[in-house]
């Protein structure tokens, strides 16, 4: 989507735990860490389980398969870099295999939006940086 490509707005802090789903991110796939010890799902990057605090975690790619549990209607963004593209949809998103991550939804603002609505991951690049956003599923 051309209209993100030119946006002046920060880009994520990377850290050296969250540096591998950056990358991935990058290269269009969508990774999350799992527990070895008692096999769940743990996102944000972290070092630790945020389950059973075991520090055995593995980077996994996921379906990018999500469903929509709630969203908010964007006319004031936080940052002037975003104001371009206001009105926008941010949303959280309940991924396939079970954690929930806030994302842009590359929904209009006042489409049929519903909680349950099945949603993909897409990849946008804003700026030099590529971000996962969702999408209805076609």
């Amino acid at each position: 989507m051309d209209k993100f490509e030119n946006l002046k707005v920060p880009g994520p802090t990377v850290t050296p735990v969250s540096k591998p789903f950056w990358e991935a991110v990058a290269n269009h796939k969508l990774i999350l860490q799992k527990c070895t010890d008692c096999n769940k799902w743990v996102f944000y990057p972290r070092m630790h389980c945020s389950h059973c605090w075991s520090g055995n975690l593995v980077w996994e790619q996921v379906s990018g398969k999500a469903r929509l549990k709630t969203w908010s209607v964007v006319h004031r963004s936080g940052h002037p870099g975003w104001e371009e593209i206001t009105p926008f949809v941010l949303g959280v998103v309940e991924l396939e295999e079970g954690p929930s991550m806030m994302s842009h939804l590359l929904l209009k603002p006042f489409e049929d939006l519903q909680i349950g609505l099945p949603l993909v991951v897409r990849y946008i690049r804003c700026n030099d940086v590529w971000l996962p956003f969702f999408e209805r599923c076609k």
